[in-house]
């Protein structure tokens, strides 16, 4: 009989590079979180009913696996702020951000969560990253379901690739150089000319 051999194992050193292994390995748990968000929704104002829309049937994000929400925060991993954020409601925003295991995201819904809105005033927070680091900005009042669609995969792009940078859900079409999207024009036609006075007298 052979003897037997114990088998070789490669030891990183500190310093190096990761292995085949271990990038495959960190590939694999990346692309698990990304279609495996649980989702914690933050939701205050208006843009509520837009969260209800994305979440029916017709848009339902059941299919890119983040449909089940939880009302935890310790059992949930992505933090969708819904509306507008008044001051008083900031320090339990972020007690529940903190509450929330790592790895950990956030995404703004509509133009309120990303940068106040409208509401320039002293009660409204200009801003959710006033309070928590944001990844995602869906602009917007309020945002259409497929901007919000957007935005969920281009967290799950970044969430694939591990980039932390925050990122903004831009138009798909401009509609300045759409003129098809009936957008009012602000020109004066020579039919909409005043009446001459004179004429008239």
């Amino acid at each position: 009989m052979g003897e037997l051999k114990a088998p070789s194992t490669s030891i990183l050193e500190p310093g190096a590079t990761s292995g085949f292994a271990t990038t495959k390995f960190e590939s694999l748990l990346a692309w698990a979180q990304k279609y495996s968000l649980f989702m914690n929704p933050f939701v205050t104002a208006c843009c509520g009913m837009e969260f209800m829309a994305v979440s029916s049937p017709r848009y339902d994000f059941s299919r890119f696996g983040s449909e089940a929400p939880r009302f935890s925060p310790r059992q949930s991993d992505l933090l969708w702020v819904v509306g507008t954020i008044v001051q008083r409601q900031a320090p339990i925003l972020k007690r529940i951000y903190e509450q929330m295991a790592e790895p950990k995201w956030v995404l703004a819904f509509g133009t309120c969560a990303s940068s106040g809105g409208f509401y320039d005033n002293y009660a409204c927070v200009a801003g959710l990253d006033k309070i928590i680091p944001c990844d995602v900005y869906v602009p917007g009042c309020p945002p259409r379901p497929e901007a919000v669609l957007d935005g969920l995969m281009l967290l799950q792009d970044k969430i694939q690739r591990g980039d932390r940078t925050p990122g903004i859900v831009k138009p798909r079409i401009d509609p300045v150089q759409e003129p098809t999207t009936a957008l009012v024009q602000l020109r004066r036609s020579r039919s909409s000319a005043p009446p001459d006075l004179k004429a008239i007298k």
